[in-house]
């Protein structure tokens, strides 16, 4: 992770995000970009529709040299046996390029789509990891039975017993990621994986961030662990004359997450907001997206919110932002954008 751009290696990653009604139009094309450019890695995401695995393979399988991330898969769409599986698979498909990018989500999308239980999300990411790399070190059969997973199952039919992995991994060492926005899930991240994937990180708390992460660091065991920890963050481009027309292709997105997704008092892109001295817009913006009144609420977030959390306006301004991002604890961009762009989006980031 290191401690200022000067000790650091700043890496690229290219984002293909969600899923709209179907497959992004030019992502193949941006992945491939992304690879003839030198990038580091390029990730996939799941909400509700789409899964991220799949197009990661697809798409994974015409590329070269860069690696391929989850950013992210929920842990209640897939028992840990199952994601252990899938990274095997894809690691030794991809000749040792897969990152394991994994989260909770929220209690909208657990409870109401993948019908499981979302209370204690901490507790249950720290056991679902611990299962996930037992299975990936294969040194002998899961026999795991903490609060959250019960491998084998007790009082089944009895005839389960412990299994080991068929596959022998290619690593045993996988990287895993968290996605996580709240201070005790970044510690946590800092603990137990090996990179942090934010959501609306601002280059004003940096410093909130690296707190965190070296309360997790601490309480790895492991001495150094900043020095390999990654942190890969999106970073939202939008280059224009106009910087309040920049701002309004942002402002929906914002209003999205800080208003209309999970619910009142359960909402933690509300919570980063308000964390970032936002609380009265974001409770404002929650209020109208819940109302129904979505344009009200995208245009009620002020100009400085969006430049806290993306680039907007003449590409000289957008330069001289860049560096103190830069200056962050953050050591990969994620950026999206079309093929075309990448190559200038590119620049600009490696300053």
């Amino acid at each position: 992770m290191g401690n200022s751009s000067a000790s650091k290696d700043i890496k690229l990653g290219y984002n293909t995000g969600y899923w709209g009604s179907g497959p992004p139009q030019g992502a193949l094309e941006g992945i491939k970009e992304a690879d003839r450019l030198g990038f580091d890695s390029v990730w996939t995401a799941e909400a509700y529709g789409s899964d991220a695995l799949t197009p990661l393979a697809w798409w994974g399988a015409q590329t070269q040299n860069v690696r391929l991330g989850t950013g992210i898969i929920q842990m209640s769409a897939r028992t840990p046996s199952a994601t252990a599986m899938a990274a095997m698979t894809i690691d030794h498909l991809s000749n040792g390029r897969f990152i394991l990018g994994l989260g909770a989500s929220g209690p909208q999308v657990v409870e109401g789509w993948y019908g499981q239980p979302y209370p204690k999300p901490l507790a249950r990411t720290r056991e679902y990891v611990e299962v996930v790399r037992s299975i990936l070190k294969r040194d002998k059969p899961i026999d795991h039975h903490g609060d959250f997973y019960d491998i084998p199952l007790r009082g089944g039919s009895g005839l389960g017993k412990p299994l080991k992995s068929t596959v022998h991994p290619l690593r045993k060492d996988i990287p895993i990621f968290l996605g996580a926005e709240g201070p005790k899930n970044v510690a946590l991240a800092g603990e137990i994986c090996d990179g942090w994937l934010p959501l609306f990180f601002s280059p004003k708390e940096d410093a909130f961030y690296r707190k965190c992460l070296n309360e997790g660091f601490a309480k790895s065991g492991e001495a150094n662990k900043s020095d390999r920890f990654e942190v890969a963050s999106g970073v939202m481009i939008i280059p224009g004359d106009d910087v309040e027309a920049c701002a309004n292709f942002v402002r929906p997105f914002l209003a999205l997450y800080a208003g209309g997704m999970g619910a009142r008092g359960a909402n933690f892109h509300f919570e980063v907001f308000a964390r970032m001295g936002y609380e009265d817009v974001a409770l404002k913006v929650q209020d109208l997206y819940l109302a129904g009144k979505k344009e009200e609420a995208a245009a009620s977030i002020p100009l400085a919110m969006v430049e806290d959390v993306a680039l907007v306006g003449p590409m000289a301004k957008i330069k001289d932002e860049m560096a103190k991002w830069r200056e962050t604890c953050i050591t990969t961009f994620l950026i999206s954008g079309p093929p075309q762009v990448l190559e200038t989006y590119a620049e600009l980031v490696a300053g």
